[in-house]
């Protein structure tokens, strides 16, 4: 496949390096030259230093024979631009967006999107993945990563063994027969910093980080087993009014669960902004990092605090005061991944990296075949698929144990007629099944092959 990728920065970079790892024909475009360099410096990509949206610079990168192209500039106006000139010069047939500004992203203005208006067919908005992402966390505040899969009805489950876990010392497979009426799978593994797709005898071990997949309906059992009985939240103070906080603000109010929010913005204008918004969040103009703010905003009696700035360091510390504080729960975006070695040492439980949910919501519509969903694990260093099996495909009609997986994957869950099945070595895979795959980065290509990915079906 031929992809275009307009903008070389972290999101850019990231996509470029997920394509170029899996044979397709790449070129990156940036009007940083330094950016482009590095890019063709590290990859195995072309690149051309110019402004995406020109036509004799999408002309040079290849966009008369290409199969897509990817506008993710710092600059809605500019992927805006870029998507109109591949579609009515170079007639490239499938294009993805990155809009940062709300107003974009309003459904009353979704026909501005149709092919006769601005051709693009996927808008990824990063501030409401990044949303979601957060809310997800919320939801399981035990966990640190969690995403759903199968229609909701399977739950990826971040967590972090402890010497008091009940399960250590204890095969994978000797679970299975201990809890044989549990729809969870352990399918990822993270020992001394290396991640891998565990066998059926390895062990767990304390300070290890397991990734599970479990049925919605076992998570408050599975949590219990791994040690991490569930607890609900009912007091919720968020950090920041930005695009990010003001979503997540939003959301909680709408959430049949009933949470009492709070949130602290130093932006004055911002937080009027917020406090016309919102309808039963109290609003606090004040430093995050303030103790007497946060003691005005019952930092000691919250059961998470959301540090959502667009500053790191600010989220960071934000996050260690509301934990001294009494705050039970913390969670921080974090745009630089290399600070997520922190989270352990100041005690942070968990964090959003902006990059990983927007890279995952970009995958989701660049994957071939009937691909449904993509989610990046750590720094790409994995991926959970969800896709449709094909009559074509070569793990159709097979029992597990039959197929020819690749070392580093691992089939977590099967979705059949509604129902969720818990994979073992003597489950065939039909045809028309969704399942949910773990697989490492340098693995992917491979669990599409045997998917039976093709441009067909896009």
């Amino acid at each position: 496949m031929k992809v275009i990728i307009c903008g070389a920065g972290q999101v850019g970079w990231q996509i470029a390096r997920h394509l170029a790892s899996e044979q397709n024909d790449v070129t990156v475009v940036d009007n940083n030259p330094e950016l482009v360099r590095r890019a063709t410096d590290t990859l195995d990509v072309q690149g051309i230093a110019g402004f995406a949206s020109y036509p004799d610079v999408l002309d040079r990168a290849g966009a008369r024979d290409a199969d897509m192209v990817i506008a993710a500039t710092h600059s809605d106006e500019v992927n805006m631009v870029t998507c109109q000139v591949a579609h009515s010069v170079f007639g490239v047939t499938r294009k993805v967006a990155r809009l940062r500004a709300q107003s974009y992203l309003e459904a009353i203005y979704r026909d501005l999107y149709k092919r006769d208006h601005m051709p693009i067919d996927v808008v990824i908005s990063p501030e409401r993945a990044v949303a979601e992402a957060a809310l997800q966390r919320i939801a399981a505040p035990s966990t640190f990563d969690t995403e759903s899969f199968l229609d909701g009805k399977v739950q990826l489950l971040g967590i972090d063994l402890e010497e008091d876990c009940p399960v250590l010392n204890t095969p994978l497979r000797q679970l299975t027969d201990l809890f044989s009426t549990l729809r969870a799978v352990v399918i990822g593994i993270r020992r001394e910093g290396r991640l891998f797709a565990p066998d059926p005898g390895d062990q767990l071990f304390a300070e290890d980080q397991v990734y599970i997949a479990s049925y919605v309906g076992d998570v408050e059992r599975t949590l219990d087993i791994f040690g991490k009985p569930g607890r609900k939240q009912e007091r919720v103070v968020i950090i920041g009014a930005g695009n990010v906080g003001l979503s997540v603000a939003k959301a909680l109010e709408k959430s049949q669960t009933r949470i009492r929010a709070r949130v602290i913005e130093r932006n004055r204008e911002r937080a009027e902004k917020a406090a016309d918004e919102l309808e039963r969040t109290i609003v606090l103009h004040g430093d995050g990092m303030d103790s007497d703010v946060l003691a005005e905003a019952s930092i000691d009696r919250a059961d998470a605090v959301i540090c959502v700035t667009d500053d790191d360091k600010v989220n960071l510390l934000a996050a260690v005061r509301a934990k001294s504080a009494g705050c039970k729960m913390t969670i921080a975006l974090i745009n630089d991944p290399t600070m997520a070695t922190l989270m352990g040492p100041l005690n942070i439980d968990a964090y959003i990296n902006p990059r990983a949910t927007t890279v995952s919501s970009i995958l989701r519509h660049i994957r071939h075949g009937r691909v449904r969903g993509v989610y990046s694990i750590g720094d790409a260093e994995a991926e959970i698929i969800e896709a449709q099996v094909l009559s074509t495909s070569p793990i159709s009609g097979k029992e597990i144990r039959e197929i020819d997986f690749p070392e580093g994957a691992l089939l977590g869950a099967i979705l059949r007629s509604g129902e969720v099945i818990k994979p073992v070595g003597t489950t065939r895979v039909l045809e028309g099944d969704i399942v949910m795959i773990f697989a490492m980065a340098d693995d992917v290509h491979e669990v599409e092959r045997l998917l039976q990915v093709s441009i067909d079906f896009f």
